[in-house]
């Protein structure tokens, strides 16, 4: 009988959107229902939406079935939460992956975006340079291919300082009411009708005014944030997903409501741009940096991103091929390449003889013995320090951030800048974009040999000095690689380890957060 329901319900599914928009078979659904480092399981179908309507239908069909319903975009999230987390569902999980939703309406010359569930960041970017505007984050800030709305259910972003974490309180949603019924939310602060069915016509169809659209007094980004981050005895931390402060409707949600479309603030771009890399053997002296960054300069950096030698070891060797790539393809056509690296795995996986992974094996073999890819004061770095800083900054920020790092840096021992060359800075901040992949190539170039990734984000209250040296050796000692990094300004830091063979996750979670705790 469960099987019968189940194909009635794919079979509801493929009248919807067409049989070549539905995947039922595990070697079609296995890319999908796999987290890039973390989460798998089983699904019973995944589907891809081309309109709004549909995405509504499938809704309501899947909850008619009581279904689990996970949205996607890119699958690129580094902790989980695009994909099932094991098998342990009491009921039957789809997955709707929502990359053909990509329409990107600019409004008001460019002032404010209008985001569907598939546009990307990296789109986003692209079609606001005209304008002179930037989107809240940039590519890479937490991972390469992230969608708009995914940032916004997930309060992401935060590393470019003067423009906070990604938030919006306009917002187009569907959510189930008090009776169980699915209801759509238009929040978004324009008149596209009354009906589900009206409302996502009219707005995929544009039928609304573009220019001169009325401000609403809604916020449509994080206007506090550059002031809360300031704040330097806080024991509270800048920005972290839970914060209530920032958790509305869209924002925040992570997954519990269906979000269609959010209306975002946009920034203006700077004139010129200036990246310093700092190098140091004392961790100590970029708390000294960040203290007198915070509480004495009149224009923040727009960025501040910190790297301890395991992360930018791990992005040098495990990275390269995705540095290479992106740097001479650009990151528009990243969907190319794993729409390839998914066909040589599915490809591989019908012949015993061929390792799991195969499409990383072969990358990380080519980048193996292709010529060093950092410039050289950046290698020249690496050799002398084990902690690094990245400082972008802009405009008013260069004079400022400049002659902070000659007075802290003249006279000291191991400690240092370099004020980069346009190619420097650019080939040093894609270097930190694309780190964020190295736990997961460790570990399937030593799969034998290690355990499962455990990845955190940890935010940090903004008065802790102790960063460097919070986890004792006990802990520290069940990992077979550690891979640190962070959001520095903002106390935000990515802690990605992989473990020894044998030694349980959870259990080593449930270690590390009672120590936070």
């Amino acid at each position: 009988m469960r099987n019968d329901r189940l194909e009635v319900f794919q079979q509801k599914l493929i009248a919807i959107v067409g049989k070549s928009r539905v995947y039922t078979e595990s070697g079609k659904t296995r890319f999908y229902s796999t987290g890039i480092r973390v989460g798998s399981g089983e699904v019973c179908a995944v589907v891809f939406p081309k309109h709004l309507l549909e995405l509504w239908e499938i809704l309501e069909v899947s909850i008619s079935f009581d279904k689990v319903i996970i949205l996607q975009a890119a699958n690129t999230g580094l902790t989980g939460g695009s994909t099932p987390d094991g098998n342990h569902y009491d009921r039957d999980v789809v997955i709707v992956n929502t990359l053909h939703l990509n329409q990107l309406v600019v409004l008001n010359s460019g002032s404010q975006i209008l985001s569907f569930p598939g546009t990307t960041l990296y789109q986003l970017e692209e079609e606001l340079l005209p304008f002179g505007r930037g989107p809240h984050s940039v590519i890479g800030s937490s991972c390469i291919g992230a969608s708009v709305v995914g940032g916004i259910c997930n309060n992401s972003g935060g590393n470019l300082i003067n423009r906070g974490p990604a938030y919006t309180e306009l917002s187009l949603f569907a959510r189930l009411n008090s009776e169980g019924k699915l209801v759509l939310v238009n929040h978004l602060d324009i008149d596209l009708g009354s009906s589900p069915q009206e409302i996502l016509t009219n707005l995929e169809s544009l039928e609304f005014q573009k220019e001169d659209l009325p401000i609403s007094d809604q916020l449509a980004s994080d206007t506090e944030y550059q002031h809360r981050v300031r704040d330097l005895n806080a024991s509270t931390p800048a920005r972290f997903n839970a914060d209530e402060r920032r958790l509305y409707e869209s924002s925040g949600c992570a997954g519990k409501i269906a979000v269609f479309a959010v209306r975002l603030d946009t920034f203006s771009l700077p004139k010129k741009e200036q990246v310093f890399f700092v190098g140091s053997n004392d961790p100590s002296r970029f708390s000294i940096l960040r203290e007198k960054i915070l509480s004495t300069f009149e224009y923040l950096p727009d960025m501040g991103e910190y790297m301890h030698c395991s992360y930018f070891d791990g992005s040098d060797k495990y990275c390269k091929d995705t540095f290479l790539f992106l740097k001479y393809l650009g990151t528009s056509s990243l969907p190319k390449l794993l729409s390839f690296k998914r066909k040589i795995d599915n490809f591989a996986e019908q012949f015993n003889f061929l390792p799991r992974n195969f499409s990383d094996r072969i990358l990380q073999f080519i980048a193996d013995l292709l010529p060093d890819h950092l410039p050289s004061r950046i290698r020249d770095f690496r050799e002398r320090y084990d902690h690094y800083m990245l400082f972008l900054t802009s405009d008013n920020s260069i004079e400022q951030t400049e002659k902070l790092l000659e007075l802290e840096t003249t006279n000291q021992e191991e400690y240092e800048y370099i004020k980069c060359t346009e190619w420097e800075g650019k080939d040093a901040l894609l270097h930190r974009y694309v780190a964020g992949s190295a736990p997961a190539r460790y570990r399937i170039m030593n799969f034998d040999k290690v355990g499962d990734i455990l990845p955190l984000d940890i935010a940090l209250p903004r008065n802790c000095d102790s960063w460097h040296n919070i986890l004792p050796r006990e802990i520290l000692c069940q990992m077979a690689e550690s891979f640190q990094m962070g959001h520095f300004i903002c106390m935000v830091f990515h802690w990605d380890f992989v473990l020894k063979k044998g030694v349980d996750p959870v259990q080593v979670k449930d270690q590390i957060l009672q120590i936070l705790d």
